[in-house]
């Protein structure tokens, strides 16, 4: 019975659309005969595109709509995780599944499964036989696979990856990374600053490029009840500065700039970023000789197939048409980002010049959509660094290192946690010129990271890889283009930041000047 509804329905949708049609064309060629041809076919044209492109948004958002239903009902999180590993090729499918879960694959990948923040490891050591593991580990110096890709070249490149606890979204990086084309001539340095053998597992598991570990050893998990992690003598957060001078707490006379006293879990970022770039320049063997640029990325960065090649064109083209600049970056937040911003943009053009803005054809509002579109695919942009827009995917080279070293006084007392935040202080309060940016207008690195430090409440993973995933399929073909078309970004007035704050205390001061000097 309800098959035979169904039916009926169809046919009377079917004759009613039948109608419609017969009466739009009857008018089309009632219009035309009183306007003449040629106006009447530029209408007709416009119509069909504004019709096409409205039917293209719709069409897209109701996908990502039933894609994030479908993930966000429990039942259907198991035909998620079955669709996501069909989009991921047969032999990747190891660093998407945990040894103990390999005879159960379609779980490997559930929200609450993969994104744990492994402390495994945590339980069965103490903080001592970590420390030791770590300073074992960082004096080896070991590479993987250099017998099999050979020693590091120059024209190689050198991707260093932070890395915290949240394995799942480590596991989605390093698939991307070995589907990236020219990832056999790579060095990929994790540096951590949680020591957990899960995670170790899964990147001696990597087979596809010659890879390196670092660990952090001032980490709150090496020092859980001293400096730098928090000690039961600090001040709290939020009491006054006279209440924590009563009870004598240890740093009672440095409060931030909002009257907070620091905590760990934030200033442990700042202090990694630190610590791993000067590690890198300065204390690896392997990359001791090494002149190129160095790509910094986070466990929550997913890479395009391209974004070796990608960057670097951007060398090469920055040779020319960019020598003052500093920094390169490939990445950038979705949310911020409308990949059909141009064609947005033409379609306003052309309904300016036809002089209809009537109430039907009003364009629709564009908010947050990923749709499959690449407009910007092979422009890139010079601005000034803006320590927002331009912190994902950084590339810079030895000698920008040194410039932001010099000024080690200025990042380090910067009174924001956020490492990003104190490199802007260091652009716009103590280098001569102020960073500018070679940045790709259609990013080649994505931010998938949706659960870390700042998320105190429960948090969806999915959604937003699997945009990521099918925003990359959509314009496979638009990746390697021959040459990259330059523009400049209009220059903005210097806006002076107060800062966030959370980096007041004079001992964070001081272990971060330490780690330059190696003195900790």
């Amino acid at each position: 019975m309800h098959y035979n509804i169904m039916l009926c329905l169809g046919e009377s949708f079917v004759v009613r659309a039948a109608d419609v049609v017969r009466t739009l064309r009857q008018k089309i060629i009632a219009v035309c005969r009183k306007l003449g041809i040629g106006v009447c076919l530029r209408t007709v044209v416009l119509i069909f595109c504004l019709t096409f492109f409205w039917v293209q948004l719709h069409m897209s958002d109701v996908a990502d709509n039933e894609a994030i239903q479908i993930l966000a009902k429990p039942d259907g999180l198991l035909d998620a995780n079955d669709s996501m590993l069909q989009l991921v090729p047969q032999h990747l499918h190891k660093y998407l599944v945990a040894l103990h879960q390999r005879d159960r694959p379609h779980q490997a990948i559930l929200p609450g499964n993969a994104s744990e923040h492994v402390a495994n490891t945590a339980t069965s050591l103490n903080a001592s036989e970590i420390r030791r593991l770590i300073d074992q580990q960082n004096s080896k110096q070991a590479v993987y696979n250099e017998d099999v890709y050979g020693p590091l070249q120059n024209d190689s490149l050198v991707i260093v990856i932070q890395v915290h606890t949240r394995i799942m979204y480590l596991r989605h990086t390093i698939v991307s990374l070995a589907r990236a084309r020219g990832i056999e001539n790579a060095l990929l340095i994790f540096s951590h600053d949680h020591y957990d053998e899960q995670i170790n597992e899964l990147i001696q598991m990597i087979d596809f490029c010659k890879t390196m570990q670092i660990f952090y050893p001032y980490s709150i998990q090496t020092n859980p009840f001293s400096f730098p992690g928090e000690s039961p003598d600090d001040c709290p957060r939020d009491i006054t500065k006279s209440e924590a001078i009563k009870r004598k707490c240890i740093n009672a006379m440095h409060p931030d700039q909002y009257g907070h006293y620091r905590e760990a879990k934030f200033t442990q970022t700042k202090h990694h970023w630190w610590w791993k770039a000067n590690r890198v320049f300065n204390e690896l063997d392997i990359v001791s000789n090494f002149s190129g640029p160095i790509l910094f990325l986070e466990d929550d960065h997913y890479v395009a197939e391209d974004f070796i090649y990608m960057l670097k064109l951007m060398v090469k083209s920055c040779r020319v048409a960019c020598p003052q600049c500093s920094i390169l970056s490939l990445g950038t937040y979705l949310k911020t980002y409308n990949f059909y911003g141009e064609a947005k943009k033409d379609i306003l053009r052309v309904i300016r010049r036809q002089q209809i803005f009537a109430a039907e054809l009003t364009p629709p509002s564009w908010s947050f959509k990923i749709v499959p579109s690449f407009s910007h695919y092979d422009k890139a942009e010079i601005s000034q660094w803006i320590s927002s827009k331009h912190n994902m995917g950084m590339a810079y080279n030895r000698t920008v290192w040194k410039k932001i070293v010099d000024c080690a006084d200025t990042f380090c007392k910067y009174d924001d946690y956020n490492w990003d935040w104190s490199l802007q202080s260091v652009s716009n309060n103590c280098l001569s010129h102020e960073f500018k940016v070679f940045v790709l207008k259609a990013p080649r690195v994505f931010h998938i990271g949706e659960c870390g430090v700042h998320h105190k409440k429960s948090c969806f993973d999915m959604a937003l890889i699997a945009k990521v995933q099918k925003l990359l399929s959509s314009v496979y073909k638009y990746l390697f283009p021959d040459k990259l078309e330059v523009t400049y970004a209009p220059i903005k007035k210097k806006v002076l930041r107060k800062g966030n704050g959370g980096w007041g205390d004079i001992r964070d001061h001081e272990l971060c000047l330490r780690l330059v000097n190696h003195q900790w």
